[in-house]
Protein backbone atom coordinates (compact mmCIF):
# COMPACT_ATOMS: atom_id res chain seq x y z
CA UNK A 1 0.00 0.00 0.00
CA UNK A 2 1.69 2.95 -1.10
CA UNK A 3 -1.21 5.88 -1.79
CA UNK A 4 0.37 8.82 -0.43
CA UNK A 5 -3.39 10.30 0.34
CA UNK A 6 -4.21 7.54 2.53
CA UNK A 7 -0.53 6.73 3.79
CA UNK A 8 1.14 9.97 4.62
CA UNK A 9 -1.50 11.35 7.01
CA UNK A 10 -0.84 8.05 9.16
CA UNK A 11 2.82 8.41 9.03
CA UNK A 12 2.87 11.80 9.77
CA UNK A 13 0.76 11.70 12.94
CA UNK A 14 3.06 8.85 14.22
CA UNK A 15 6.15 10.67 13.60
CA UNK A 16 4.55 13.84 15.32
CA UNK A 17 4.04 11.75 17.80
CA UNK A 18 7.52 10.51 18.60
CA UNK A 19 9.69 13.27 17.01
CA UNK A 20 7.66 16.69 18.52
CA UNK A 21 10.98 17.39 20.67
CA UNK A 22 13.45 16.40 18.19
CA UNK A 23 15.62 13.40 18.87
CA UNK A 24 17.87 14.77 22.15
CA UNK A 25 20.27 12.02 22.14
CA UNK A 26 21.06 11.59 18.36
CA UNK A 27 21.66 15.51 18.12
CA UNK A 28 24.25 15.51 21.12
CA UNK A 29 26.13 12.17 19.93
CA UNK A 30 26.48 11.84 16.46
CA UNK A 31 27.73 14.69 13.84
CA UNK A 32 25.55 15.84 11.19
CA UNK A 33 27.43 14.35 8.13
CA UNK A 34 27.43 11.09 9.76
CA UNK A 35 26.26 7.74 7.50
CA UNK A 36 24.93 5.05 8.21
CA UNK A 37 23.42 1.49 6.66
CA UNK A 38 20.32 0.30 8.93
CA UNK A 39 18.79 -3.12 8.68
CA UNK A 40 15.47 -4.64 9.62
CA UNK A 41 15.82 -8.38 11.35
CA UNK A 42 13.28 -10.86 12.09
CA UNK A 43 14.03 -12.38 15.66
CA UNK A 44 11.29 -15.05 15.29
CA UNK A 45 9.24 -16.92 12.62
CA UNK A 46 6.84 -13.97 10.74
CA UNK A 47 4.70 -13.16 7.62
CA UNK A 48 6.10 -10.26 6.47
CA UNK A 49 4.06 -7.11 5.86
CA UNK A 50 4.27 -3.14 5.53
CA UNK A 51 7.67 -2.78 3.47
CA UNK A 52 5.69 0.59 2.12
CA UNK A 53 5.14 1.74 5.07
CA UNK A 54 8.45 1.09 6.56
CA UNK A 55 9.71 2.88 3.52
CA UNK A 56 7.65 6.05 4.14
CA UNK A 57 8.70 6.23 7.61
CA UNK A 58 11.95 6.76 6.50
CA UNK A 59 11.57 8.84 3.38
CA UNK A 60 9.35 11.28 5.22
CA UNK A 61 12.43 11.65 7.75
CA UNK A 62 15.14 11.40 5.19
CA UNK A 63 14.20 12.53 1.97
CA UNK A 64 18.81 11.89 1.23
CA UNK A 65 18.02 8.26 2.37
CA UNK A 66 16.93 5.00 0.52
CA UNK A 67 15.26 1.74 1.26
CA UNK A 68 15.49 -1.70 -0.69
CA UNK A 69 12.72 -4.35 0.45
CA UNK A 70 14.71 -7.42 0.60
CA UNK A 71 11.32 -9.52 1.16
CA UNK A 72 8.00 -9.03 -0.68
CA UNK A 73 4.98 -8.58 1.55
CA UNK A 74 2.97 -11.63 2.21
CA UNK A 75 6.29 -14.08 2.44
CA UNK A 76 7.12 -16.40 5.43
CA UNK A 77 10.14 -16.13 6.83
CA UNK A 78 12.36 -17.71 9.58
CA UNK A 79 14.19 -16.01 12.35
CA UNK A 80 17.25 -13.94 10.89
CA UNK A 81 15.74 -13.04 7.90
CA UNK A 82 17.22 -9.49 6.57
CA UNK A 83 13.66 -7.97 5.58
CA UNK A 84 14.73 -4.05 4.99
CA UNK A 85 17.73 -2.17 4.39
CA UNK A 86 18.13 1.28 4.54
CA UNK A 87 21.05 4.01 3.77
CA UNK A 88 21.04 7.53 4.91
CA UNK A 89 22.17 10.03 7.59
CA UNK A 90 22.77 8.25 10.95
CA UNK A 91 20.77 10.95 12.93
CA UNK A 92 18.01 10.73 10.62
CA UNK A 93 18.05 6.49 10.59
CA UNK A 94 17.86 7.08 14.27
CA UNK A 95 15.02 9.50 14.30
CA UNK A 96 12.65 7.12 12.35
CA UNK A 97 13.80 3.85 13.87
CA UNK A 98 11.05 3.55 16.81
CA UNK A 99 8.14 4.42 14.30
CA UNK A 100 9.19 2.30 11.25
CA UNK A 101 9.71 -0.41 13.57
CA UNK A 102 6.35 -0.01 15.49
CA UNK A 103 4.53 0.32 12.28
CA UNK A 104 5.83 -3.27 11.02
CA UNK A 105 5.74 -5.28 14.29
CA UNK A 106 2.19 -4.25 14.16
CA UNK A 107 1.48 -5.45 10.75
CA UNK A 108 3.91 -8.26 10.59
CA UNK A 109 1.61 -9.36 13.76
CA UNK A 110 -1.58 -9.51 12.39
CA UNK A 111 -0.33 -10.91 9.12
CA UNK A 112 1.58 -13.94 11.02
CA UNK A 113 -1.48 -14.64 13.07
CA UNK A 114 -3.88 -14.93 10.15
CA UNK A 115 -1.67 -17.05 8.23
CA UNK A 116 -1.83 -19.41 11.27
CA UNK A 117 -5.72 -19.03 10.76
CA UNK A 118 -5.84 -19.56 6.98
CA UNK A 119 -3.30 -22.87 7.39
CA UNK A 120 -5.63 -24.39 9.95
CA UNK A 121 -8.95 -23.53 7.55
CA UNK A 122 -6.81 -25.21 4.63
CA UNK A 123 -8.83 -23.08 2.00
CA UNK A 124 -12.42 -25.02 3.26
CA UNK A 125 -13.50 -21.62 3.97
CA UNK A 126 -12.69 -17.94 4.13
CA UNK A 127 -11.06 -16.33 7.01
CA UNK A 128 -12.08 -12.85 7.60
CA UNK A 129 -11.31 -9.59 9.61
CA UNK A 130 -13.51 -7.75 11.58
CA UNK A 131 -14.04 -3.47 12.34
CA UNK A 132 -12.29 -4.39 15.70
CA UNK A 133 -9.41 -2.29 14.38
CA UNK A 134 -7.41 0.19 15.78
CA UNK A 135 -8.42 3.36 15.17
CA UNK A 136 -6.49 5.22 12.16
CA UNK A 137 -4.92 2.48 11.10
CA UNK A 138 -7.63 -0.05 9.45
CA UNK A 139 -6.20 0.50 5.86
CA UNK A 140 -3.03 -0.79 7.08
CA UNK A 141 -4.24 -3.76 9.52
CA UNK A 142 -6.26 -4.86 6.95
CA UNK A 143 -3.26 -4.66 4.50
CA UNK A 144 -1.90 -7.24 6.86
CA UNK A 145 -4.47 -9.66 6.94
CA UNK A 146 -4.55 -9.49 3.12
CA UNK A 147 -0.72 -10.56 3.52
CA UNK A 148 -1.54 -13.19 5.62
CA UNK A 149 -3.77 -14.96 3.20
CA UNK A 150 -6.91 -14.01 4.67
CA UNK A 151 -9.68 -11.84 3.63
CA UNK A 152 -11.55 -7.99 4.45
CA UNK A 153 -15.01 -7.82 5.45
CA UNK A 154 -16.64 -4.29 4.80
CA UNK A 155 -14.31 -1.51 5.03
CA UNK A 156 -16.42 1.08 6.63
CA UNK A 157 -20.49 1.33 7.50
CA UNK A 158 -21.19 2.74 3.77
CA UNK A 159 -19.74 -0.66 2.08
CA UNK A 160 -22.03 -3.23 2.57
CA UNK A 161 -25.45 -3.61 4.79
CA UNK A 162 -24.91 -6.40 7.60
CA UNK A 163 -27.97 -6.29 10.05
CA UNK A 164 -27.03 -6.59 13.43
CA UNK A 165 -29.36 -7.58 16.90
CA UNK A 166 -29.07 -3.70 17.74
CA UNK A 167 -30.79 -2.94 14.27
CA UNK A 168 -33.32 -5.47 14.67
CA UNK A 169 -34.56 -4.45 17.95
CA UNK A 170 -34.63 -0.93 16.55
CA UNK A 171 -36.88 -2.17 13.92
CA UNK A 172 -38.90 -5.06 15.40
CA UNK A 173 -38.40 -7.94 13.32
CA UNK A 174 -35.92 -10.33 11.10
CA UNK A 175 -38.37 -9.95 8.32
CA UNK A 176 -38.95 -6.06 8.28
CA UNK A 177 -35.29 -5.44 9.26
CA UNK A 178 -34.35 -7.44 5.27
CA UNK A 179 -37.30 -5.92 3.59
CA UNK A 180 -36.78 -2.27 4.44
CA UNK A 181 -32.85 -2.82 3.64
CA UNK A 182 -33.44 -4.94 0.57
CA UNK A 183 -35.66 -1.61 -0.43
CA UNK A 184 -33.04 1.26 0.17
CA UNK A 185 -29.88 -0.45 -0.08
CA UNK A 186 -28.40 -0.42 -3.74
CA UNK A 187 -29.41 -3.40 -6.43
CA UNK A 188 -25.79 -4.59 -6.25
CA UNK A 189 -25.31 -5.13 -2.34
CA UNK A 190 -26.08 -8.10 -0.53
CA UNK A 191 -27.94 -8.45 2.21
CA UNK A 192 -26.33 -9.77 5.60
CA UNK A 193 -27.93 -10.33 8.54
CA UNK A 194 -26.61 -11.62 12.23
CA UNK A 195 -28.85 -14.09 14.08
CA UNK A 196 -28.27 -15.75 17.34
CA UNK A 197 -30.02 -19.23 17.13
CA UNK A 198 -31.95 -21.87 14.73
CA UNK A 199 -35.44 -19.86 15.05
CA UNK A 200 -33.75 -16.29 14.06
CA UNK A 201 -32.29 -18.42 11.12
CA UNK A 202 -35.42 -19.62 10.23
CA UNK A 203 -37.11 -16.08 9.84
CA UNK A 204 -34.14 -15.04 7.86
CA UNK A 205 -33.67 -17.77 5.56
CA UNK A 206 -38.01 -16.78 4.85
CA UNK A 207 -37.50 -13.64 4.41
CA UNK A 208 -34.19 -14.48 1.53
CA UNK A 209 -31.20 -13.13 3.57
CA UNK A 210 -28.53 -13.09 0.80
CA UNK A 211 -25.74 -13.78 4.12
CA UNK A 212 -26.67 -14.98 7.44
CA UNK A 213 -24.16 -14.59 10.58
CA UNK A 214 -24.21 -17.19 12.83
CA UNK A 215 -22.96 -15.64 16.07
CA UNK A 216 -21.86 -17.18 19.10
CA UNK A 217 -23.12 -20.94 18.06
CA UNK A 218 -22.79 -23.98 19.75
CA UNK A 219 -21.27 -26.77 17.39
CA UNK A 220 -24.02 -28.65 17.59
CA UNK A 221 -26.22 -26.37 16.40
CA UNK A 222 -23.84 -24.81 13.74
CA UNK A 223 -24.05 -28.53 12.44
CA UNK A 224 -27.99 -27.97 12.19
CA UNK A 225 -27.95 -24.27 11.08
CA UNK A 226 -25.69 -25.98 7.90
CA UNK A 227 -28.34 -28.42 7.45
CA UNK A 228 -31.06 -26.01 7.33
CA UNK A 229 -29.11 -23.96 5.35
CA UNK A 230 -29.20 -26.26 2.44
CA UNK A 231 -26.82 -23.71 0.91
CA UNK A 232 -29.66 -21.23 0.29
CA UNK A 233 -27.87 -18.38 1.73
CA UNK A 234 -23.84 -17.48 2.55
CA UNK A 235 -22.71 -18.50 6.23
CA UNK A 236 -20.41 -16.68 8.42
CA UNK A 237 -19.66 -17.83 11.85
CA UNK A 238 -18.94 -15.05 14.22
CA UNK A 239 -17.66 -15.32 17.73
CA UNK A 240 -15.43 -17.71 19.81
CA UNK A 241 -13.17 -18.07 16.71
CA UNK A 242 -10.08 -19.27 18.13
CA UNK A 243 -7.11 -20.82 16.41
CA UNK A 244 -8.11 -24.46 18.58
CA UNK A 245 -11.55 -24.05 17.03
CA UNK A 246 -10.76 -23.28 13.24
CA UNK A 247 -10.24 -26.58 11.42
CA UNK A 248 -13.51 -28.05 13.22
CA UNK A 249 -15.41 -24.89 12.32
CA UNK A 250 -13.96 -25.24 8.57
CA UNK A 251 -15.43 -28.98 8.08
CA UNK A 252 -18.87 -28.14 8.88
CA UNK A 253 -19.79 -26.62 5.47
CA UNK A 254 -19.32 -22.99 6.85
CA UNK A 255 -18.45 -20.43 3.62
CA UNK A 256 -16.64 -17.47 6.05
CA UNK A 257 -15.14 -17.38 9.44
CA UNK A 258 -14.78 -13.85 10.74
CA UNK A 259 -12.29 -13.31 13.15
CA UNK A 260 -12.14 -9.85 16.04
CA UNK A 261 -9.25 -11.08 16.97
CA UNK A 262 -6.79 -11.01 13.81
CA UNK A 263 -6.49 -6.80 14.56
CA UNK A 264 -7.56 -6.73 18.36
CA UNK A 265 -5.46 -9.60 19.68
CA UNK A 266 -2.89 -10.20 17.29
CA UNK A 267 1.09 -9.65 19.15
CA UNK A 268 3.58 -7.43 17.58
CA UNK A 269 6.48 -9.41 15.86
CA UNK A 270 9.89 -9.23 17.06
CA UNK A 271 12.08 -7.33 14.67
CA UNK A 272 15.29 -4.87 15.32
CA UNK A 273 16.82 -2.73 13.54
CA UNK A 274 20.84 -2.93 13.30
CA UNK A 275 22.66 0.41 12.79
CA UNK A 276 26.19 0.00 10.99
CA UNK A 277 28.01 3.23 10.73
CA UNK A 278 29.46 4.67 7.66
CA UNK A 279 32.74 6.72 6.37
CA UNK A 280 31.72 10.32 7.59
CA UNK A 281 30.88 12.59 4.95
CA UNK A 282 30.27 10.28 2.00
CA UNK A 283 27.14 8.71 1.08
CA UNK A 284 27.37 4.90 0.64
CA UNK A 285 27.47 3.58 -2.37
CA UNK A 286 24.42 1.36 -4.33
CA UNK A 287 24.13 -1.74 -2.83
CA UNK A 288 24.97 -4.44 -5.91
Amino acid sequence: MNIPELLDPIVRRALEEDLAGGDLTSDALIPLDAWATATAIAKSELVVSGGSVFARVFSMVSPGSRTVELVADGTLVPAGTHLYQVDGPARELLAAERTALNFIQRMCGIATLTRRFVTLADHRCRIVDTRKTTPGLRALERKAVRDGGGHNHRDNLGSAVLIKDNHIAAVGSIGEAIRRARQHAPHTSRIEIEVTNLQELEEALLAQADIIMLDNFELTTLKAAVARNARQALLEVSGGVTLERVSELAALGIDILSVGALTHSAPSADISLELRPITEGAPPAPPG
